[in-house]
This record gives C-alpha cells, sequence and structure tokens, in this order.
C-alpha cells in the first residue's frame, strides 16, 4: 500500500482507497481498475473470503484516518 500511495495526492489516495475497498467487499469488479490498481490487484481474490476483509482493508481505514485528520479510534466494526 505503501509503495502504491508514495508521491500520490490526496485526491489520488482517496480515489485508490475506495476502488480497493469497492473491490475486497464485492462491491465492484477488479478488471474495471487493473490500471489504477497495479500490484494491488493481487488482493483481489480477498472478496472471496468475507473474514479476511476486514484485515485486509484495516490499514487502508487507517491511512484514511490520518489524511483526514480524524484522530478517532479506526476499526473495521460496525458496531463501535
Amino acid at each position: 500500500m505503501t509503495d502504491v500511495l508514495k508521491g500520490k495526492k490526496l485526491k489520488d489516495a482517496d480515489e485508490l482507497f475506495e476502488i480497493f475497498h469497492k473491490i475486497l467487499t464485492g462491491q465492484t469488479a477488479p478488471t474495471k481498475y487493473l490500471d489504477k490498481l497495479g500490484k494491488l490487484a493481487a488482493f483481489a481474490g480477498v472478496a472471496e473470503f468475507p473474514v479476511r476483509v476486514k484485515c485486509a482493508t484495516l490499514a487502508w481505514h487507517t491511512m484514511h484516518n490520518c489524511l483526514h485528520n480524524r484522530p478517532d479510534m479506526v476499526t473495521t466494526e460496525e458496531d463501535i
């Protein structure tokens, strides 16, 4: 993730976050974004294992909160 995001503008990092999250949660097909994902496309298979989606997206949620100066605790749990 850090290699892909290094040097990107905030809007580009946000776009990658949205694309990555949508692919891993099964909301969109990875083939539509292969050019933008690069090496991250390897994570597309995680969508087939719902219990692993939280693990694969936690760092992305943390990055997103940091870039938007949100000091609240990062979680992938909906009830917290």
